[in-house]
């Protein structure tokens, strides 16, 4: 079957192909009797509508933003705050008619979806300034905003107050009596170990962020906590053996750099028999929607997901209007405190 372009339907309808092309993108060049004509023409025809290249390439936008996450968007669909932030950020750009998809940093058969998918900005979540994405995009000259992750010259970013959020939760498990402390966090390459600047050179700006706090509160209370960590960014074998290991000379409290890592802890301890919060206080942080349903409810650092992504879209979207560059953005973050931590159990 012969293919319906706009010159088929313009012989069909007596008219220009440039008549028929402003019937699609341009509406208000044709009276509504005669786009109302060519619109049932093309319907009758069985024409899908302009070729989306085509019509990206005359009018210079392509209605699309992409995202870079930290890992596979299978991987990343595992964290409800991934999730949220995803929803966050689709929904305010939906409102502003782009629609948004997501790009992973390899390549397959040749193509690098980074650098070879049309789009007219990007968001680059929570990744080192390194990943070949980060990198193809860059080259690209696109706007890009970039949200809790190493910030890029010339670039707006939106990030948490890692440090002050970290902190908090510190503070909370000394005040509570707790000496014997244990941080979990990725990127850090550490085995139940008293921090030092080796075990932090490889932090991500996330981690460095959070441990900063934490070991800041910690050390004005005059306690050397013990670092569990992994090279990875995420819960890989290496990051459960360790949490393991610590677990056989387990601390009274546990800091972990999420609530995925809080709850990584909780279910080995109680494997162990090891009583949350009677024997292990716990404290997490983003506060996602499982950290009030799991038992006992997660004490954890509480940041606005849909803040966050609104914000990122918000940028974004100044930026494509070639509006003032704008300003990068620090988002609060609270202590909420559940059920999972308390005073350590007397010494007997």
């Amino acid at each position: 079957m012969a293919r319906v372009t706009l010159q088929t339907i313009a012989e069909h309808v007596g008219v220009s192909r440039m008549t028929v092309s402003n019937a699609f993108s341009r509406p208000d060049q044709l009276s509504a009797d005669l786009r109302a004509r060519i619109l049932d023409a093309a319907q009758e025809l069985g024409y899908s509508g302009p070729d989306p290249a085509a019509r990206a390439l005359a009018s210079g936008r392509t209605g699309v933003v992409g995202m870079v996450l930290t890992n596979s968007p299978r991987d990343a669909f595992t964290d409800e705050v991934a999730v949220g932030f995803v929803r966050a950020v689709a929904g305010s750009l939906g409102d502003a008619g782009y629609s948004l998809v997501l790009l992973h940093s390899s390549s397959h058969d040749g193509v690098v979806p980074a650098r070879d998918v049309a789009m007219d900005g990007a968001i680059i979540y929570s990744c080192t300034p390194r990943t070949k994405a980060v990198t193809a995009l860059t080259e690209r000259r696109l706007p890009i905003v970039t949200v809790e992750g190493a910030p890029v010259t010339g670039m707006p970013s939106i990030s948490l107050d890692n440090s002050a959020g970290a902190y908090e939760a510190a503070q909370h498990l000394s005040e509570l009596g707790h000496s014997d402390i244990a941080i979990v966090v990725p990127t850090v390459d550490a085995d139940d170990e008293p921090p030092s600047e080796s075990v932090m050179a490889t932090a991500s700006s996330t981690a460095a962020g959070r441990l900063d706090g934490w070991i800041r509160a910690l050390t004005e209370a005059g306690i050397t906590p013990r670092i569990v960590g992994t090279p990875s960014l995420a819960i890989d074998e290496i990051l459960k053996s360790r949490i393991g290991r610590m677990l056989d000379a387990a601390p009274t409290a546990v800091l972990a750099w999420s609530d995925l890592g809080a709850l990584e802890v909780m279910e080995q301890a109680r494997a162990r028999g090891i009583r949350v919060p009677e024997d292990l206080s716990i404290v997490g942080f983003d506060d996602s929607p499982l950290a009030a349903r799991v038992s006992p409810a997660l004490t954890t650092v509480h940041q606005d997901i849909d803040a966050k992504g609104e914000a990122a879209a918000a940028a974004l979207l100044a930026m494509m209007r070639n509006d003032p560059m704008p300003a990068s953005q620090v988002l609060t973050t609270r202590l909420v405190t559940r059920d999972s931590t308390r005073p350590p159990a007397p010494v007997e």
